[in-house]
């Protein structure tokens, strides 16, 4: 039985702990879908094509994963692609938490589905999407914490 796993998320930009995890993920899982969430609610920089592109982009080097956009209830687009595992980075212990209560609402909402953890790179622990647009925004070199092909989106985007 071949098992097909999402990876979800903002991807606002994608960086390199998100292409750590999908790797991860692609080695242990039949196929991936690292899947952009459409959230009208948060103020992303970049629309959800451009962050598709920069994650097919960036992933491009992994033959099991594929890009895709959703919105609305995660369990409902997992249920709706045929997938049965939702994939979780950990950063930190305040991810944990976070991730353990949205785990344990999935696991409520569709008890078929499990939530799979992968823990970063130790070196990644600390990049977040956000923090890459603010310290872009502000000058800060953000070099090795996103692929060059993002790096460029930045710039084009900011400047």
């Amino acid at each position: 039985m071949k098992i097909k796993a999402v990876y979800p998320g903002s991807f606002d930009p994608i960086t390199n702990g998100h292409i750590y995890i999908a790797e991860r993920a692609a080695a242990i899982f039949d196929e991936v879908i690292v899947s952009v969430l459409v959230n009208e609610r948060k103020n992303a920089a970049f629309t959800v094509k451009e962050r598709c592109e920069m994650a097919k982009e960036s992933l491009n080097h992994i033959q099991n994963i594929s890009i895709d956009s959703f919105n609305g209830l995660l369990v409902d687009y997992v249920r709706h692609i045929g997938a049965s595992v939702i994939i979780r980075g950990l950063r930190a212990m305040s991810d944990f938490e976070y991730e353990f209560q949205m785990a344990l609402m999935n696991r409520r909402l569709a008890p078929e589905i499990e939530t799979f953890f992968i823990v970063t790179d130790p070196k990644y622990s600390y990049v977040s999407s956000s923090s890459v647009r603010e310290i872009f925004h502000f000058g800060g070199s953000v070099e090795g914490v996103v692929p060059d092909y993002v790096l460029e989106k930045l710039k084009a985007h900011y400047h």
